[in-house]
């Protein structure tokens, strides 16, 4: 998949000197949940054939992207970004698909009416990670199934996930981009009874 990444000839940095309101460009670089979870979808292309999808904090679309290609009837890319939202367009341009794009924060509403909300690196900071597992026992209460991609953050809600597969690959923040990591994608689900986490290492 082609995609619109931050580089030195990328014009980030002077769109950068010209908006106070900028910000940093987290959805323009790799990061690993995402990688492994556009993978994983590609992969298996029957998780998402003929349904609808939200990529919840899509960054750069890649999920979505890969949802589309694989064969979802549609997929919304939702973040908080308006930069983000613009390159979510350039890339499903560039890769031929249409992508539904939603800036906000879909975890202050209820679940959407879609099939599956797949969730790519949203555990690194304890408060976000708290919302976003809220929300998503609200999308399984809804009986919209859950994957999430995740190189094993700290804040992952590890006693809802099973362990479905590690891509190797790199992670945002990585100097050499092609150090490779286990990059995973999990199942999220009730909480198991024994209290054991039910988790393949």
């Amino acid at each position: 998949m082609l995609l619109h990444h931050a580089g030195p000839r990328s014009g980030l940095s002077r769109l950068a000197e010209r908006d106070e309101d900028f910000g940093t460009p987290y959805w323009a670089y790799d990061w690993g949940g995402g990688l492994a979870l556009a993978r994983h979808i590609l992969d298996n292309p029957e998780i998402v054939v003929g349904r609808r999808v939200l990529d919840l904090g899509a960054g750069s679309g890649i999920v979505a992207i890969a949802a589309m290609r694989a064969g979802a009837e549609e997929a919304i890319a939702a973040d908080t970004d308006p930069y983000a939202i613009a390159a979510i367009d350039l890339n499903a341009s560039a890769n031929g698909v249409a992508i539904v794009p939603f800036r906000g924060d879909p975890t202050a509403a209820p679940p959407p009416a879609v099939d599956l909300v797949l969730v790519g690196d949203l555990f690194y900071d304890r408060s976000l990670a708290e919302r976003v597992t809220i929300f998503l026992e609200q999308c399984l209460a809804s009986n919209i199934e859950v994957l999430i991609g995740d190189p094993w953050r700290a804040f992952l809600p590890r006693t809802r996930l099973q362990l479905l597969a590690d891509y190797p690959g790199p992670d945002f923040g990585d100097i050499n981009r092609f150090e490779q990591r286990k990059n995973a994608v999990f199942s999220f689900g009730p909480v198991r009874r024994n209290g054991r986490q039910p988790l393949s290492f």
